[in-house]
């Protein structure tokens, strides 16, 4: 059954040479697509997770009575919300990658301890971690005042409150607005290709351009792809959102 596949598009690449689905018939181009989707669902897990964090501790800091610390926080957000990602992807792996200490595992190539795909992480979970901060500030302060004052008043502390108060109902006000912006986020790793992290659109032009009839083939995948970890995404967010509604507040 595989082999008949495989012949079949053997056959449409021979007959239709602009339609050339290399990658199905070829074992050695089908495993370059299969690492570069498999970096890209770890890079869209790790960066979603990083960033969710990075939204809840810096809105739980917009909180904090030092005003130093809330101005801190929000520069942060300033900076990273008010400049395109790709320029903040070429800023922390060209900039910053000059700071970042080197090891050398076999006693001659020095190697960056943080590599292309640890820059990229980091980028782009600062990046969304800077919209989640203001969503999460959002749905705190759809929280009314005197549930707060009711939970201080039983003992909690500042910190307490936000976890065992505070953030269970905001979730529930910036789920929408947290689910659209994560689905930004993984449409935005693709620009990791400017840092030469081989994910999936990477491997896909590196593919056409050695095989230049694939191009139309590999972009159908592109599309393909990003459609179905989108699709995934947006029905995990959906069904942990009426798991989660409370009729009468919030979503």
């Amino acid at each position: 059954m595989i082999e008949s596949i495989r012949e079949f598009f053997r056959q449409l690449a021979d007959t239709h040479p602009k339609w050339n689905f290399i990658y199905i018939y070829d074992p050695g181009v089908g495993e370059r697509v299969l690492e570069g989707f498999w970096l890209t669902v770890q890079l869209s897990i790790v960066c979603v997770i990083l960033s969710v964090v990075i939204g809840v501790v810096g809105a739980w800091l917009q909180r904090s009575r030092y005003v130093w610390v809330r101005r801190f926080v929000q520069g942060y957000v300033q900076f990273f919300r008010n400049t395109p990602p790709l320029i903040q992807l070429l800023f922390f792996y060209f900039a910053l990658g000059q700071f970042t200490p080197t090891y050398s595992p076999d006693g001659w190539l020095e190697q960056p301890v943080i590599s292309n795909v640890g820059w990229a992480i980091i980028s782009l979970s600062f990046f969304a971690g800077a919209f989640n901060v203001e969503i999460f500030r959002s749905g705190i302060e759809a929280v009314p005042e005197s549930t707060i004052e009711a939970s201080e008043s039983l003992g909690l502390s500042h910190l307490q409150t936000y976890i065992y108060v505070i953030l269970p109902l905001a979730f529930r006000v910036s789920l929408p607005a947290l689910n659209n912006n994560l689905v930004n986020l993984v449409k935005t790793t693709t620009q990791a290709i400017v840092i030469a992290v081989p994910e999936l659109l990477y491997q896909l032009v590196s593919i056409y351009n050695d095989y230049s009839t694939a191009q139309n083939a590999c972009m159908v995948l592109m599309f393909v792809v990003y459609i179905g970890l989108v699709g995934i995404l947006v029905l995990g967010m959906n069904r942990w959102e009426r798991g989660m509604q409370i009729p009468g507040y919030g979503a």
